[in-house]
């Protein structure tokens, strides 16, 4: 384990601990109350607690590879992300549900261009495949873009919407939408300058998040939004 690591640990419990202790307490004593399920990828890079300045207790957290949303009833097994969703949403009872994209994701660029290995990243290539209908998303509405920076994330901005047009395939998604009593919302951060931007179904693009805006819609693939920039 890297030292950095566990310095940190000790740093938190001596410095930092201390001034959420009572939050700490609830938490255990009461049960998490998150105020929204947060679907981010697993790349080091992101972190969802540090952009929104979330408290522990705030985000109940899918993270994968990719930021995928695999179908319920989908060809490749959609697993623990789909137990989240279903928890999050059945049980926690969260408000909110975000599909948060990024720049530069290698597993778009992955969608792509392929895994490395085929023979050794089996389990990637078909979890990647949860993302085809984005790749031919891309062969069918993106061919002017020729740069590969600008291609990948086109294709991270496509995934976070095929991600929500995914969750509604869920029965109890699907129920609490009809209902009122969810909002979906698509994010894309820009890793070099840690921007968020929301996608605005009013001018079929993602725009800054800022002064409280919240795109909040329900969408499909197509959109035809720009790659985030």
């Amino acid at each position: 384990m890297p030292q950095r690591l566990i310095q940190g640990i000790h740093e938190f419990r001596r410095e930092d601990f201390g001034q959420h202790e009572a939050l700490f307490r609830d938490l255990a004593e009461r049960g998490q109350r998150p105020l929204a399920l947060f679907i981010a990828c697993s790349d080091s890079r992101v972190m969802p607690a540090m952009l929104t300045r979330a408290k522990p207790g705030d985000l109940f957290m899918v993270r994968n590879v990719g930021n995928l949303v695999p179908a319920p009833d989908g060809v490749v097994s959609p697993g623990s992300t789909a137990a989240a969703i279903e928890f999050a949403v059945q049980v926690l009872g969260v408000k909110d549900v975000v599909v948060c994209g990024h720049s530069g994701c290698g597993a778009m660029q992955a969608l792509l261009d392929g895994v490395p290995s085929q023979a050794t990243m089996g389990h990637l290539a078909r979890w990647l495949e949860v993302a085809a209908p984005v790749r031919e998303v891309l062969e069918r509405h993106y061919g002017h873009l020729t740069e590969a920076a600008a291609r990948v994330n086109a294709a991270a901005e496509e995934n976070v919407l095929h991600g929500l047009a995914t969750l509604q395939r869920y029965s109890a998604v699907a129920e609490r939408l009809a209902q009122g009593r969810l909002r979906l919302h698509a994010w894309f951060l820009k890793i070099e300058s840690a921007e968020l931007f929301g996608f605005d179904p009013a001018q079929r693009q993602f725009v800054p998040l800022a002064g409280g805006h919240g795109a909040t819609a329900i969408f499909g693939l197509g959109s035809g939004s720009p790659a985030g920039d």
